[in-house]
């Protein structure tokens, strides 16, 4: 009973957005949750159908005995089959060990991302403010940039593709 009551309280939606499970991960948990409550609902009819059979009222009500008699022998030779389970858990250990093992991935990936949220944000405060930078600054973060406008000097052009267009002429003549 306490199962059932951990499993009602159990929030799985928040578990699957906190978390950052993966969309396989998330989807063979819905598929397991739907196989477990699937398997719960055909456990708790059956355990409600009556498992004793009223042969007196068979004898009462049909004509031919020997079918009665038949059913009654039937049952009574009835031996319940055991099945082999081991494949099934075995099954489910590598199932679970997959899910640890990506849970664990999924962990690290995390870690490594927070790690380096964590250093950009150290970067992003110590950063000097945009007023203070210089354009060799502005230079040395991306050597790029001094190449283009390098280049542009070198071949003559004095203005920048597209300027004119997104903020028009400033010129007063």
């Amino acid at each position: 009973m306490a199962s059932k009551a951990a499993v009602t309280a159990v929030d799985f939606t928040r578990i699957y957005s906190t978390l950052g499970l993966g969309k396989d991960t998330i989807a063979a948990l819905q598929a397991f949750r739907k196989r477990h409550g699937d398997a719960q609902r055909l456990q708790s009819q059956y355990a409600s159908q009556p498992t004793t059979v009223d042969l007196a009222h068979y004898r009462s009500v049909l004509k031919n005995k020997a079918i009665v008699d038949e059913a009654e022998k039937l049952l009574k030779d009835f031996k319940v089959v055991t099945y082999d389970v081991n494949a099934h858990v075995k099954a489910i250990e590598t199932f679970e060990a997959k899910a640890v093992e990506k849970a664990q991935a999924t962990a690290a990936q995390i870690d490594v991302e927070l790690k380096e949220l964590q250093a950009t944000l150290a970067n992003i405060e110590e950063a000097r403010p945009f007023e203070d930078l210089t354009v060799e600054d502005v230079g040395n973060a991306h050597p790029r940039i001094l190449e283009a406008v390098e280049t542009m000097v070198k071949k003559g052009k004095w203005t920048v593709p597209g300027y004119k267009e997104k903020f028009g002429d400033l010129s007063l003549m």
